[in-house]
């Protein structure tokens, strides 16, 4: 069968992103073949609700005839278009402007990079020529959140705070700073939003002032912590981080990453916080995950003092594939169905429906915590729901909950630590909502009466 062929392929050749290489060879590829909507269908004909939209990427959903058009008269008309040597097409200055008029604030000025990574790496070059340029070299070090994700570039992969991303790779730098993260489930002084918020301040001056505040650069946060488990922030948590920010004049960084294009509501989840950040990265949604491209946005004040210090002299930053001009096609269309074709509004509906329906698992005995805003959630399971007691590592939850979810026609993220991470695409129907509901509440029940479970629980 051309399956089972492709699967002993797969295992000689292609290296998966973020993969046991050891343990992919044992299990093998699950071979996706089409999608449409919400939905993905495998090489034997089964079909799945994607209640993960790819990698929190596929918001506007699979399969939209438009999107796949404006790809294909672009490559007609122009393939391809270099920014260098001041070049460039109508696609990309277009899509700047669309995006510079929605953005938050003065963020008016758009350089486009490749996907997330590389556009928050992006940001650490941006931020230290803006303060070469301000006369201030010595501000060099970076400050992050523990259990954050700012990608797999090098630099960025130590503004990561995950020990999977650090481990063996030489990172993070010795400039590279965390402070904890807000994590209301597990915080050490509980569960008050006014106490956290006011220990995460408080943390971030004494790591500025114990850094220097003559030599801090930058504070990466994303609005919701996305891969350490999908992790809300109490209200006013981001907006007292901001002000903190400002009053030491540290440049504030918001990784939209995962957040932007309607994920959490609005187009950008600065916009629940109201915020401007001095730069912010998107990727995922920019596009809906149907090709490649993430984008930096930066203030009036840092495009200026860079161009100012700058001068005549060119800003040596750049890619191949900066502003791709099928990729801005791409994502002006994905902006479009957003907005004129009605997927905000849908996933601001479908996002409540999602979050009422998990809410009502929150009584089953291995759920600890329900947590999230859009669609964008998680449920974090633990044996004991006094106690908060997580799931045993030894357990490979990871593995086990993503095959018991695939059984039941689910795709979702699993986490190591027993989380469930949902972000489903922004065009679900109410039947997808509550079917990822009920299939979750199957998962929990057979999780249950995992005789390892069990015991762990005794």
């Amino acid at each position: 069968m051309l399956s089972n062929s492709l699967i002993e392929l797969d295992r000689a050749h292609l290296v998966h992103p973020v993969a046991s290489w050891q343990g992919h060879e044992a299990r093998g590829v699950r071979l996706l073949q089409s999608a449409k909507g919400a939905t993905v269908t495998d090489a034997e004909g089964r079909e799945l609700i994607d209640g993960f939209a790819g990698l929190w990427c596929v918001n506007a959903g699979y399969g939209h005839d438009s999107i796949v058009e404006a790809a294909a008269e672009q490559m007609r008309r122009l393939p391809y278009a270099t920014g260098y040597f001041d070049l460039g097409a109508e696609a990309p200055i277009r899509l700047a402007a669309a995006l510079a008029e929605r953005a938050p604030g003065d963020l008016n000025h758009i350089y486009f990079a490749l996907g997330g990574s590389d556009s928050v790496d992006s940001t650490i070059r941006f931020v230290r020529y803006y303060w070469h340029a301000k006369g201030q070299p010595g501000r060099d070090q970076f400050i992050s959140v523990a259990q954050g994700y700012h990608g797999s570039t090098t630099m960025g992969a130590g503004l990561t705070a995950l020990p999977s991303f650090h481990t063996g790779f030489g990172v993070p730098y010795e400039w590279q700073h965390k402070i904890s993260s807000h994590y209301s489930y597990r915080n050490p002084v509980g569960d008050d939003p006014e106490a956290i918020t006011a220990a995460s301040v408080a943390e971030l001056k004494a790591k500025i002032e114990e850094i220097g505040p003559e030599r801090v650069a930058a504070f990466y946060v994303e609005p919701i912590q996305g891969s350490g488990g999908v992790l809300v922030p109490p209200p006013g948590w981001v907006k007292a981080m901001r002000e903190t920010c400002r009053d030491y004049g540290v440049l504030f960084v918001a990784d939209e990453v995962i957040t932007g294009f309607g994920r959490t509501g609005p187009l950008f989840a600065c916009e629940d916080e109201g915020i401007v950040p001095d730069l912010m990265t998107t990727a995922k949604g920019l596009t809906s995950g149907y090709v490649p491209m993430g984008a930096v946005f930066m203030a009036d004040h840092v495009y200026e003092t860079i161009a100012e210090g700058a001068g005549a002299a060119a800003v040596g930053h750049g890619f191949t594939y900066s502003a791709h001009p099928v990729s801005a096609a791409v994502a002006l269309e994905v902006l479009r169905l957003y907005e004129d074709g009605g997927l905000l509004e849908n996933g601001r509906k479908m996002g409540a429906r999602l979050m009422a329906g998990l809410q009502g698992l929150a009584d089953h005995p291995l759920v600890g915590d329900v947590r999230g805003r859009g669609m964008l959630a998680a449920i974090e399971m633990v044996t004991d729901k006094a106690k908060k007691t997580p799931v045993p590592a030894e357990l490979n939850a990871a593995t086990r909950l993503f095959d018991r979810a695939w059984d039941q026609g689910l795709v979702i993220r699993a986490f190591a630590n027993g989380i469930f991470g949902y972000a489903p695409p922004l065009c679900c129907t109410e039947a997808e909502i509550d079917a990822i509901v009920e299939r979750t509440r199957k998962v929990l029940d057979l999780t249950l009466d995992d005789p390892e479970i069990r015991q762990a629980m005794a």
